[in-house]
């Protein structure tokens, strides 16, 4: 009897979609490679960068940019993950780490570079990687608090039945972990990262123009071109470097967002709208069979790491209060608070002496009265954003077709760095001889005002279809539907963006207020003005009284204003919990 011939199983076998991927994935690759290799140059301090102004010689500069950028993303994602668990763990942990991150957020990102290049130049002698890590971290500083906060705000919303699932499974931390605190708060962390990224562009010229102590030093990348062009006053490059930010940004949210958003949204808990969870990206890998099975073994990889039994320690017990907090002796609350009072007056005495060294009095007093020119200004600018985006972003929110494109249009917005504008707006009050205090503060609200919009957004599309369904049927219109319905259902959402908006607007400062076209400079009375120009002249003692009254005022804000707003959102309207 003849046998009859089995072809050999071709699942492995690549097809078209395999080359595809994989020509994508080597280009990928060999580009990042390259700009890598750009780091690790000779540098020697007090030699000037050329920095061209030839339109070739951006896509180089903008895939340097982008690569400074990823760095700082990763690095915050690390951050979050150890630091965001750590608050959210520990009560006493979250006493010191979230008043910690209000102070850390508000301060500007020449407060860190002032302090870090000299350190990062000292350990990488020669070497590129003494500017390249300053600027890195100074974007880092620009993308990880918010971040940070989200992943904590997560971990303390988890639902008490999936971390009692857990315990029922003798998961043990470390599986409790990835298996479901980290996929729990992976759609929000990844959306409050698009806003990092873009948060980190707006900082971009600050980063790589770095300029501290009559010291000129320009890393080559985007940021370094748009300084050059507009010393230069170059208008043709500006609109160059805005064209190559747009591809850019285009091109980073379809080849790494997009397919991380479309991926995360089976993580979430509720009803997942499948046309916004799109990536063509993703529907190309899952096309291939070579490289979706190297996927499967890394997920196997992945499983084979949480699951470790070096790292697998199952809890003894099971049944007990899982969200209870440790209670504390008297003697160690007493140690405890008696610690920090002792650490905080010690930085308090320290800075005392490093600032008072060489300020009087009366400058230190100068400068909280430049804090609440700053302060005024912010005021006036969340105001009248909140006034306009509110209705907007709601507008949005309810329209899930509308907000699917509009969502990659506020990531570029948010993006432009204020820089940017500064021509138009120092022809115009030269022009028209309009007031500097007044017409420089638009420029502080530039890149913050779309965190408002976003969460808004966020909030109104998160709104039960019950709720919607049932106004409708009440007939529920005008002033009365917005004071009933759509106010309360947002306004967590909009306090949310508020307070970050305020806190990046407070950071903006230091971009806004002052503003050149070529020779032409505009100054504006306020805290950034006076750290932005104590920074280009190395006073490291004003520089620090700067940081440290904007921190002061920051903290003062957000405990008489903010915190009160926040809580009474939360317990009042908040439909998330």
């Amino acid at each position: 009897m003849r046998q009859e011939y089995k072809q050999p199983s071709t699942t492995l076998a690549p097809n078209l979609w395999d080359f595809i991927a994989l020509v994508l994935v080597i280009s990928l690759v060999a580009v990042l490679g390259w700009g890598a290799s750009r780091m690790t140059l000779p540098f020697n301090l007090g030699k000037p960068i050329a920095i061209s102004l030839n339109p070739g010689a951006l896509p180089g500069y903008a895939l340097q940019t982008t690569i400074r950028m990823f760095i700082a993303l990763l690095c915050s994602f690390v951050f979050s993950f150890i630091v965001g668990t750590a608050a959210a763990k520990s009560r006493r942990a979250g006493q010191i780490i979230i008043p910690l991150i209000d102070i850390l957020q508000s301060v500007p990102i020449l407060g860190y570079l002032s302090i870090t290049i000299t350190v990062f130049i000292a350990l990488f002698p020669n070497s590129m990687m003494g500017p390249e890590c300053a600027a890195i971290f100074a974007v880092f500083t620009s993308q990880v608090w918010n971040m940070t906060l989200s992943f904590y705000q997560s971990l303390r919303t988890v639902p008490k039945e999936l971390t009692e699932a857990t315990y029922m499974y003798q998961l043990s931390p470390w599986q409790r972990f990835w298996r479901l605190e980290a996929p729990f708060a992976m759609p929000g962390l990844l959306w409050n990262a698009m806003v990092s990224m873009s948060g980190g562009w707006f900082f971009i010229v600050a980063a790589e123009a770095i300029s501290i102590a009559n010291q000129n030093i320009m890393l080559p990348g985007i940021g370094s071109y748009i300084s050059v062009a507009i010393s230069h006053k170059d208008m043709p490059a500006i609109g160059y470097a805005i064209v190559t930010m747009l591809i850019v940004i285009l091109l980073y949210d379809q080849i790494f967002f997009r397919p991380l958003i479309s991926w995360s949204e089976k993580f979430r808990t509720g009803e997942v709208d499948s046309e916004n969870a799109n990536s063509w990206l993703l529907d190309l890998l899952q096309r291939t069979r070579l490289l979706q099975y190297v996927g499967a073994m890394i997920e196997r990889s992945a499983n084979a790491v949480v699951n470790c039994k070096l790292l697998c320690r199952r809890p003894k017990v099971i049944d007990h209060h899982l969200m209870a907090e440790k209670h504390f002796t008297w003697w160690q609350s007493c140690l405890w608070y008696g610690g920090l009072v002792v650490v905080i007056g010690a930085i308090a005495w320290w800075l005392g002496r490093f600032i008072f060294h060489s300020v009087s009095l009366e400058e230190a007093w100068h400068v909280v009265i430049l804090g609440s020119y700053t302060a005024l200004r912010v005021i006036v600018l969340i105001l009248i954003c909140s006034v306009i985006w509110l209705p907007v972003g709601v507008w949005i929110g309810m329209r899930p077709n509308t907000s699917k494109w509009v969502q990659p249009v506020i990531q570029f917005l948010a993006a432009f760095p204020a820089n940017l504008l500064f021509p138009i707006f120092v022809i115009v009050i030269v022009h028209f001889h309009l007031n500097v205090e007044i017409w420089t503060a638009p420029l502080m609200i530039l890149g913050t005002q779309w965190y408002i919009l976003f969460n808004v957004i966020a909030g109104a599309s998160t709104i039960p279809t019950e709720l919607k369904l049932a106004v409708k049927n009440m007939q529920v219109h005008g002033w009365l539907k917005w004071k009933r319905f759509l106010l309360p259902a947002v306004f967590p959402y909009f306090v949310t963006g508020a307070i970050t908006a305020a806190g990046g607007c407070w950071n903006a400062s230091i971009v806004a207020e002052v503003i050149s076209w070529g020779h032409e400079k505009l100054i504006a009375q306020g805290l950034g003005a006076y750290i932005t120009l104590n920074t280009s002249a190395g006073h490291f003692s004003k520089i620090t009284l700067g940081v440290v009254v904007m921190c002061l005022w920051v903290m003062l804000f957000n405990t008489l204003f903010w915190r009160k707003l926040y809580n009474f959102a939360a317990e009042r309207f908040a439909l998330n919990n």
